[in-house]
């Protein structure tokens, strides 16, 4: 459990979470750690040592994130509570984004059912990153990943909030760069101010970026976005959130299962950002590994007679 998610608030339904599973009979063991990298590294190595039936990951999607890069190709069933401030990887699945309590209700409801038979789960993708790292979500490479990093240095607002203010403060920073967008094979070499990839649909706590992405589809949806003004950019953001920018003439879209992203021109290389965590710099290239993660979902209701 990340206790600083949601504001502090999912300190709180953690302890929640802990009581309801155990008071249901299950052997619940509570991993916290200073940071990030610890948090990552006390959960390997309880998954090594085949300690865990299943993880639940009480946070957001940054501690989703640390989950990922742990669980991938392990098989371990994850669920999730949801208790963060976007929730995206949550409500791109279906399962309960803003509604804690809910969210640990289907996981007691889910475990009850595995006691005589498998945990019920549905398999997704993950994308293996060059730098060694996995996402779940979303990979920002243009304005959207400056807007991140924006956001990710305000404290006084949570959620969607964040990030609208933070893309009208980076509307002055605004300008488009020479990529290099490679597609399977495919090299295409264009100016761009938005560059994502999405292996779920939405980001910033339900901002539709990708609305037609699939997490179990084994492929991935590269949004481009080419040169805007800063006015035509606030006409297109509200569309953002309906999903439909699709149809906008500077919006286009395409899909492979292995992207390369770099930059031809001279400035700085643009960071990356994914699961609402910092990657780095470009260059980057992602591969999505077809049922990668098990997560926990509802158990089947059971036929009648």
């Amino acid at each position: 459990m990340n206790a600083a998610a949601g504001g502090g608030r999912a300190r709180a339904v953690g302890d929640r979470a802990v009581a309801a599973l155990g008071d249901d009979g299950h052997d619940v063991r509570r991993l916290t750690a200073d940071s990030g990298p610890a948090m990552e590294a006390a959960l390997r190595r309880a998954v090594a040592q085949d300690a865990a039936d299943a993880v639940v990951v009480v946070g957001g999607d940054g501690s989703l994130h640390l989950a990922v890069n742990a669980l991938a190709q392990t098989g371990v069933p994850l669920g999730i509570v949801a208790a963060g401030t976007g929730n995206d990887v949550a409500r791109c699945l279906g399962l309960p984004h803003d509604d804690p309590d809910a969210a640990i209700a289907l996981l007691v409801e889910a475990f009850d059912a595995g006691d005589d038979e498998p945990i019920p789960t549905r398999s997704i993708d993950a994308v293996r990153v060059s730098t060694g790292r996995w996402f779940v979500g979303m990979l920002s490479a243009g304005f959207d990943a400056a807007v991140n990093e924006r956001a990710n240095r305000m404290t006084r607002l949570s959620g969607t909030p964040r990030y609208v203010v933070a893309v009208l403060l980076e509307l002055a920073r605004l300008h488009a760069r020479r990529y290099r967008v490679t597609t399977d094979r495919d090299t295409r070499r264009l100016d761009a101010v938005l560059v994502t990839v999405g292996n779920t649909a939405s980001i910033g706590g339900g901002m539709r970026l990708a609305p037609d992405a699939r997490v179990d589809d084994g492929l991935l949806d590269v949004l481009v976005a080419t040169p805007l003004s800063r006015v035509q950019l606030l006409r297109l953001f509200p569309k953002v959130f309906r999903g439909t920018h699709v149809n906008d003439d500077h919006v286009s879209f395409e899909r492979g299962r292995v992207i390369t992203i770099d930059v031809d021109d001279r400035g700085p290389a643009p960071v990356t950002y994914a699961d609402g965590e910092r990657f780095g710099p470009l260059p980057v290239t992602l591969q999505v590994v077809p049922g990668a993660l098990r997560i926990v979902v509802p158990a089947p209701v059971p036929s009648t007679p």
